[in-house]
């Protein structure tokens, strides 16, 4: 139980993170370094896929079973 929250909160804030960097990638977020700057496209959607992964992780997983 305690292994899905964590994994669901991070899959969150991962995927938040990856956002806003992908923004700012695309030049839609504007006063930073990575402002209009094809990479961090990349970078944040590949962490934005990421975050979903650990999100869907943590909602599916089973809880263990008591015998």
């Amino acid at each position: 139980m305690f292994v899905r929250v964590i994994a669901v909160v991070f899959g969150i804030l991962i995927a938040l993170a990856g956002s806003v960097w992908a923004l700012q990638g695309a030049g839609l977020i504007l006063g930073s370094f990575m402002s209009n700057d094809p990479l961090w496209i990349w970078i944040g959607t590949g962490t934005v896929l990421v975050g979903l992964a650990l999100l869907v992780f943590g909602l599916r997983s089973r809880p263990a079973q008591s015998a």
